[in-house]
């Protein structure tokens, strides 16, 4: 009897295992928290008078949007149950001018990335890792936040049909120029069989909203970049996309995103923060070009660059109004059989839904820009470029290292996080060829530091002192190149946990950096030599490891990044320039993170196998910090990798700091740059002892033996004339 009652319940869980697993299986079963992450200083009623000072307060703005969310003059249409404001503009750009700040305005939080739903009754924000906690910070109560990439937060259209479950006729609205076609359409696949519509709002509610103090674009023009810079005329850049189009049979090439139209024209300008480029749209067909941008925006200069005069065959450049875009791709795609609209790739997003919406759907070839593959692998010059202007940048870096540590060591007042920036963006301008910063500096101290992406403010600027960690993440534009590095400092005595968590993210980069790889290994296997020390130590970073970087472009390049949650993936080419950005980040404590840009470059490797082998070359050199490292955490295979960068960063950067009299700067790099031995114990003592600890002294020397060299000079003069 017991015998036959077992035997049935083994059946019946049996039965429930398997109904379990099917449901599992199931979308309904997933378990979203749908009211988000719990709210620091939340909710405002239990926190009065105790909230972040970087916190704005956003009631007012909330209340106006959901008005001209139900006003049928504003929408022209129905009234609407949601709005979404994404981080957009019309071009897709990762950062935006500030007039295009819509999300930013509206919800206060100021990272780069981050989408925004308002319905009439609640508000939601969703940003990734390398946000998590100063979206936190900077959201007023009035705002749920989620969390992407921590499981299980929904997406925007799974909060969406949650939130208006068994409500008939829902009306989701958003403006189609802000929003990438990729997107629109995967929100409007995920909203099929529901309730809910998209509505495409040319009126941007946000811009309606927002009357009072909202900057206007700059007034000022682009221009030429030289072909010593470039390596390559805008004409053979026009022949290689021709062909690339002629290949998949397309009429035509919309070309959308700024940093590929100032690419493709070897122009130049000043309409986004840090990235030097013209606000416009070019079409491409094999027949003309046309250029999409206000005229106050050309000089003479690119005029004529661009063979803009009485000119009229396919090599010449035929200028329109910018405005004039909508019209005319509806005009001329009558002509066209076949439209080539870029598509999402990496960084780049692609084309507008508007501009889709533009062309016929039969006439649409959706695929990624074709500049994106041809501007990633740098010619010769730009190569040449990117080094050179990683070594000034290298020389600015040591001469205000140097300078800061002085000034900490002299206890000099004023230091503090908004000076850093400021200091560090001065000694770059000082450098020949240099155009400004590539991003906001990001200058954080102590808990500050744990957030990957903090810019000081007013608000949020703290002094900065000898018991944490200073991280410093800048970068400068070049006419030959960009650069991006990241260094990790202490002015005092750093704990064991911070000299071991440094260590470790200074061996994943050394890890990555020393690999010799074959050809067609993908970007996204590359990560996990990065975050191994971290990973085994249960540790890891919400952001990718690496990214691309452009040549006195952006700071962020499609295609290459490398990350293992996903994105884009791709093969390196010998040409390819990215960056290698391990951190670590401990919250409310402190973080570090370490960037050096790397080259791809070929090798002499014996091909056994058939198969080409690639390593990478670093092209940033600035010093590491000695006392934040413990040396044994490191095998000889990391200590000879360290002693041969230091090397690098004597004989290159020494030889431009000499060149430069930059002598306090040359000091302070060979001090960070002994060697080390390969085996063994590493004397700290000798190691962090000042070989120039008595610089001042050797320079008071070098000073009296140039007036002595100068006064026998005078007196062999004044004996050979008397």
């Amino acid at each position: 009897m017991i015998n036959e009652y077992t035997d049935e319940i083994r059946k019946t869980l049996g039965k429930f295992s398997n109904c379990l697993t099917k449901l599992q299986k199931s979308p309904e079963f997933l378990f979203y928290n749908y009211n988000g992450a719990k709210r620091s200083y939340c909710p405002l009623s239990e926190h009065i008078g105790n909230q972040p000072v970087n916190r704005k307060d956003t009631s007012l703005r909330l209340r106006q949007l959901r008005s001209e969310m139900v006003r049928v003059a504003s929408i022209e249409t129905a009234p609407l149950h949601g709005y979404i404001v994404t981080s957009d503009d019309e071009h897709q750009s990762e950062t935006v001018d500030p007039r295009d700040m819509r999300r930013e305005f509206l919800t206060g939080f100021y990272g780069s990335a981050g989408d925004a739903v308002v319905t009439l009754a609640k508000a939601v924000l969703w940003t990734d890792g390398r946000y998590h906690l100063q979206a936190d910070l900077e959201l007023d109560c009035n705002w749920i936040l989620m969390k992407r990439g921590r499981k299980p937060i929904p997406t925007i259209t799974e909060w969406l049909k949650h939130e208006f479950q068994n409500r008939p006729n829902i009306r989701i609205g958003a403006d189609p120029k802000l929003v990438p076609a990729a997107i629109w359409e995967a929100w409007e696949i995920d909203l099929v069989n529901t309730s809910i519509s998209l509505v495409a709002v040319r009126r941007n509610l946000v811009d309606l909203i927002w009357q009072v103090g909202r900057p206007n674009y700059n007034s000022y023009a682009a221009y030429p970049l030289k072909e010593e810079y470039a390596g390559k005329s805008w004409q053979e850049k026009i022949k290689d996309i021709r062909l690339q189009m002629s290949l998949v049979k397309a009429d035509a090439l919309v070309v959308t995103a700024l940093d590929e139209i100032a690419w493709l024209f070897n122009i130049r300008g000043y309409d986004l923060p840090h990235t030097p480029v013209l606000r416009s749209y070019v079409i491409v067909t094999q027949g003309s070009l046309h250029l999409y941008t206000s005229k106050h925006k050309l000089l003479r200069s690119v005029d004529t660059h661009l063979k803009m005069d009485s000119c009229f065959h396919a090599d010449c450049v035929k200028w329109h109004n910018e405005t004039c875009i909508w019209d005319d791709l509806r005009t001329m795609s009558q002509a066209w059989k076949k439209v080539w609209l870029p598509t999402p790739c990496g960084y780049a997003q692609g084309a507008s839904k508007e501009i889709f919406s533009s062309i016929p759907i039969e006439k649409r070839l959706p695929k990624a820009s074709p500049i994106i593959d041809l501007r990633a692998v740098k010619n010769e010059i730009e190569a040449e470029g990117m080094r050179k202007a990683h070594i000034r940048d290298g020389m600015a870096m040591c001469d205000f290292l140097a300078y800061i540590e002085e000034q900490i060591s002299l206890n000099s007042e004023g230091w503090d996080e908004m000076q850093v920036s400021r200091v560090v963006n001065e000694f770059r301008l000082e450098q020949e060829l240099n155009k400004g910063i590539s991003f906001a500096t990001i200058a954080a101290y102590g808990a500050h530091a744990a957030l990957p992406h903090y810019e000081p403010i007013n608000l949020t600027n703290v002094p900065i002192g000898k018991t944490s960690l200073l991280v410093i993440d800048s970068g400068g534009q070049y006419l030959d190149g960009t650069t991006d590095v990241t260094r990790t400092l202490h002015f005092g005595e750093p704990t064991e946990e911070q000299k071991k968590a440094y260590t470790r993210v200074l061996i994943g980069s050394i890890q990555l950096s020393s690999l010799i790889f074959p050809d067609d290994l993908m970007t996204d296997q590359l990560d996990v030599l990065a975050r191994r020390p971290l990973w085994s130590t249960g540790n890891d970073y919400m952001h990718g490891t690496g990214h691309g970087i452009g040549h006195f472009l952006s700071v962020h390049e499609s295609p290459i990044s490398i990350s293992y949650t996903g994105g884009m993936t791709v093969t390196l080419k010998p040409g390819f320039f990215l960056s290698n950005e391990p951190g670590f980040y401990k919250k409310d404590d402190f973080g570090v993170r370490l960037e050096n840009i790397l080259e791809v470059v070929t090798t002499n490797i014996s091909k056994t196998t058939g198969q080409n082998f690639l390593k990478f070359r670093d092209v940033t050199l600035v010093p590491y910090e000695p006392k934040l490292i413990d040396f044994n955490m490191l095998t000889p295979m990391h200590r000879r990798w360290l002693n041969n960068y230091n090397q690098r960063i004597r004989e290159e950067v020494g030889r431009e700091l000499k060149k430069h009299l930059k002598m306090k700067g040359f000091y302070w790099m060979m001090d960070k740059t002994k060697n080390i031995p390969e085996w063994g114990k590493v004397n700290k003592d000798i190691l962090l002892a000042r070989s120039h600890s008595n610089s001042s002294t050797f320079k008071k020397i070098h000073v009296l033996v140039i007036i002595s060299i100068i006064y026998n000079i005078i007196l062999n003069f004044a004996t050979i004339y008397s």
